[in-house]
């Protein structure tokens, strides 16, 4: 049987061994809101099983993973039942954990949907860049099965926000809708939306209603998460600013998301839409320690 001593030391080299993990919110409204991210920075990454693990005991939507490499960083986003190719509000959380370490600048971190950079302002704000933003109409098939999700009919869309598929980094079905009262009202089942989600490849379905030409308020429901919704959703915001430029919004390239008022989390997301077809969007927002 171990010693008391020797149990003593096997703490220590346990804990020695285990991440550090940060608890960060990202697009928070001041002290208040925004999404929260496990964060660690390591010299390596763990193995993948590890960082599922991590990821599982964190239970936030994301947890992300970063290890320094030659030409910046080697970066992973972990939800706690699956790996996922980006996480805007995970990175932007990153972003002020690099900071914190090395100083504001810009960082280059190549994510498994391909290389973005963040960066720090002296106003607070994180900014990320995403991976080339872009989208196509929504099957009309998928677009009545989210309808039913949801308990939505054609009449509560706004024709001026047609049904897509948006992408920057991961797929997410936007859906327009003409009242701010059904958007407060939004509830579905979990497992069908979970379903529904992974037989088309969508990692969010975001709810929008459009209170002014640069400024939305959104929901993201996120059942292939685990969870009903995100409170702030940075990859399908980048994905939103994609489908606005697409679509020819008249936003003039700058757009504000209020998402996560409506479960008692009110976050602030600032998007800036590149004019060129196909380019990534620019996703600002603020950060809190938890």
């Amino acid at each position: 049987m171990p010693s008391d001593k020797d149990l003593k030391r096997r703490k220590i080299m346990e804990d020695a061994n285990t991440p550090k993990i940060l608890r960060i919110a990202a697009f928070s409204d001041g002290a208040e809101g925004g999404n929260p991210a496990g964060v660690v920075v390591g010299d390596k990454l763990p193995p993948e099983e590890e960082m599922q693990r991590i990821a599982k005991d964190v239970g936030y939507s994301e947890t992300v993973f970063a290890a320094p490499q030659a030409d910046g960083w080697t970066v992973r986003y972990y939800a706690p039942k699956e790996e996922v190719a980006f996480c805007g509000h995970a990175t932007i959380a990153l972003g002020s954990v690099l900071a914190s370490q090395n100083g504001p600048g810009v960082f280059r971190l190549n994510i498994k949907a391909g290389q973005i950079t963040v960066e720090t302002h002296a106003d607070g704000n994180t900014t990320l860049t995403s991976p080339p933003a872009h989208s196509t109409p929504a099957e009309p098939a998928l677009l009545q099965a989210a309808l039913t999700l949801f308990g939505y009919e054609a009449t509560d869309l706004d024709p001026a926000l047609p049904a897509a598929i948006a992408n920057a980094g991961n797929n997410h079905l936007i859906l327009g809708l003409k009242d701010r009262r059904t958007l407060a009202k939004m509830s579905y089942d979990l497992a069908k939306g979970a379903a529904l989600m992974r037989a088309h490849d969508l990692t969010t379905i975001n709810l929008l209603w459009s209170e002014t030409p640069r400024r939305f308020h959104s929901r993201n429901a996120f059942a292939i998460g685990g969870v009903a919704e995100d409170p702030a959703t940075g990859a399908a915001a980048a994905a939103l600013a994609g489908y606005l430029r697409d679509i020819e919004w008249p936003h003039s390239g700058d757009i504000e998301i209020v998402q996560g008022e409506d479960m008692g989390a009110r976050s602030l997301i600032y998007l800036h839409a590149g004019g060129s077809p196909g380019e990534g969007a620019r996703v600002s927002g603020k950060t809190r320690l938890m």
